[in-house]
């Protein structure tokens, strides 16, 4: 007998060649790996953290034009996912939180943006120093509201559909 929780899906994990700062470019092959990834039948497309921006910024995290361009691309990615309405996508970008930095990775669905998860264990080994420029979420079971800004075209929608 088949358990009604036994399901099969098609998880597409995409290591794209994003290059740091070619917030063009990247968006271009992220969009790309989200066509593809629906065309397979994938439900779930998941990308390498710090996705939009690239992950080798490196001290460009300090400046407010990587996080404004990383905002830029996520509504293109929002505004698009709705030709995949199936496909729930993750991708990764900076986002400041109370005036604090964090690496967070954004689940997106058909137009909105379910949720926004920042990294709670930074990479300081060998030649990572994430800790120099994001500070680590330190309530794993702690929720909080986001205001999307409505500079980005982001509009607030507070229903539960």
């Amino acid at each position: 007998m088949t358990s009604p929780w036994c399901r099969n899906t098609c998880l597409a994990v995409c290591t794209v060649n994003n290059w740091a700062l070619d917030f063009e470019g990247n968006l271009q092959r992220i969009l790309k790996t989200c066509e593809e990834a629906n065309r397979e039948g994938a439900r779930l497309r998941v990308g390498p953290e710090l996705e939009i921006p690239g992950y080798g910024c490196a001290d460009h995290f300090y400046e407010i034009d990587t996080e404004l361009h990383s905002w830029e691309v996520l509504k293109k990615i929002v505004d698009k996912s709705t030709e995949w309405p199936n496909l729930l996508i993750m991708t990764g970008m900076p986002i400041r939180h109370r005036m604090l930095l964090y690496n967070c990775m954004i689940t997106l669905l058909n137009g909105k943006i379910l949720m926004i998860r920042p990294k709670m264990m930074l990479c300081d080994d060998d030649v990572y120093r994430e800790s120099r420029w994001f500070v680590r979420w330190s309530k794993p079971f702690y929720t909080v509201d986001f205001e999307l800004s409505e500079a980005y075209g982001f509009v607030q929608d507070y229903s539960n559909d």
